[in-house]
């Protein structure tokens, strides 16, 4: 009996649990926002400050839709050009998704927890670093990285990958705040106070300051891992699934 339990515990994909779990979760904070919209009223009501109106609800509503595209986007590329994301990879990506949107944009601790924001910064930063070893992989197609690049040369491509996605994605932010009339910039207070000069670039330039020190950790760590074999970068690679993975094996 307790050879089958551990059987069936290594046969758990953890990543997949939670992805599953997230993707619930988000997917029903949609339901309750849409609901919580439309009965919130059009313009704040002084005898009842603390309440939201109907624009405080648009970005969590924008972010959970995002959240939930994130999530169908690995059995995308699963199914359309074979990508397989490995099941750490995925729990990482899983987890930071929860920690961003549900718990940052829907739980307000972007607002309530003191550095939430600096925190989850740093994350993405470290995991988009660990996306570009990836990509070096794509391009010269293969699942490892190729021996025959200089180990530098991989960091350095990981790393000023993911400060280029972190730029792009405070484009974004910029971009959906002159739009939606949104905060993801945190140019303003909860209360819609706006912040000025200095204060109002802080959430910007921060964000991309620990975007960095993120993708500057991941790859100090790459650079070990690639330079004295470690293989502790391939653990978080995406992978093409092979012909063999495909098959079942005859009971």
């Amino acid at each position: 009996m307790k050879k089958n339990e551990k059987k069936l515990r290594k046969k758990i994909n953890w990543g997949k649990v939670v992805a599953i779990a997230v993707f619930a979760t988000l997917l029903s904070s949609i339901l309750f926002i849409a609901i919580a919209m439309a009965m919130a009223p059009s313009e704040p009501n002084p005898a009842e400050p603390y309440r939201r109106v109907k624009g405080d609800y648009v970005l969590m509503l924008l972010q959970c839709i995002v959240g939930v595209a994130a999530m169908l986007l690995p059995s995308l590329l699963k199914r359309t050009l074979n990508l397989v994301i490995p099941s750490k990879m995925m729990l990482l990506f899983a987890v930071f998704l929860y920690c961003a949107i549900y718990l940052g944009e829907v739980r307000a601790f972007y607002y309530n927890v003191p550095h939430w924001d600096t925190i989850l910064h740093t994350f993405s930063g470290a995991m988009l670093g660990a996306l570009g070893f990836s990509v070096i992989n794509f391009l010269n197609k293969t699942d490892r990285v190729p021996m025959n690049l200089s180990p530098l040369f991989v960091v350095v491509f990981a790393f000023c990958f993911a400060l280029a996605l972190g730029v792009v994605w405070e484009i974004y932010e910029f971009t959906a705040d002159a739009l939606l009339h949104t905060n993801m910039q945190k140019f303003a207070l909860e209360s819609g106070e706006p912040l000025v000069g200095r204060d109002a670039l802080m959430d910007t330039m921060k964000d991309l300051i620990v975007d960095t020190l993120g993708a500057l950790a991941m790859s100090i760590i790459g650079y070990i891992s690639l330079k004295y074999k470690k293989g502790w970068v391939e653990k978080l690679l995406l992978h093409r699934q092979r012909k063999a993975e495909k098959t079942t094996p005859p009971q």
